[in-house]
């Protein structure tokens, strides 16, 4: 089917404009084998699929073959078709190119994954004054709002705030984040 040339494409599309319902058949499978070829070298980025464009071709000749003039080469004609049909494709498709994850997973990164131990912790919590200590502690590690904070350390939220503030940006500055 994929070798099928000019004249005998040309002969087929004759044959089934004159009702040859198997001549249409065949004409339609070696015109899919020709499309899909030309479809495939042409489309290298991906987010296109190559049988997408075979299928609306086929379907736009089906639509317009009373559009082809009998004397005139076929060939042109068809990837003419193809063509206005690929770059319909790609138009639909946009500037994103869309790939499978599955594809390239195995070479994504792992996450960094940085593990804090107590005694880290421990250590960064020790290194600030007594007041932020309480204060860090209580809403960084203990997981509690300022507000309930505020309320267990008899405080104001303005001062745990500060309190919060400054014990983090000491941590930060003691151990090289800051």
């Amino acid at each position: 089917m994929a070798g099928m040339n000019e004249a005998e494409l040309a002969r087929l599309m004759r044959a089934a404009t004159a009702g040859d319902e198997k001549a249409y058949a065949e004409f339609l499978r070696g015109t899919a084998a020709i499309v899909r070829s030309f479809a495939r070298r042409k489309i290298v980025q991906g987010g296109v699929d190559p049988e997408d464009v075979v299928q609306e071709t086929l379907l736009a000749i089906h639509l317009k073959r009373h559009t082809w003039r009998q004397d005139a080469p076929i060939l042109p004609w068809i990837y003419a078709i193809a063509r206005f049909k690929m770059i319909d494709a790609f138009r639909r498709r946009g500037r994103r190119i869309e790939i499978a994850i599955e594809e390239f997973a195995e070479t994504l990164a792992e996450p960094e994954q940085e593990t804090v131990s107590e005694r880290d912790i421990g250590r960064a919590l020790d290194s600030l004054p007594p007041g932020q200590r309480v204060v860090v502690s209580s809403i960084s590690v203990d997981g509690n709002s300022i507000g309930e904070t505020a309320r267990k350390l008899n405080m104001n939220e303005t001062a745990v705030r500060v309190a919060l503030h400054r014990g983090l940006a000491a941590i930060a500055k003691r151990f090289g984040r800051g």
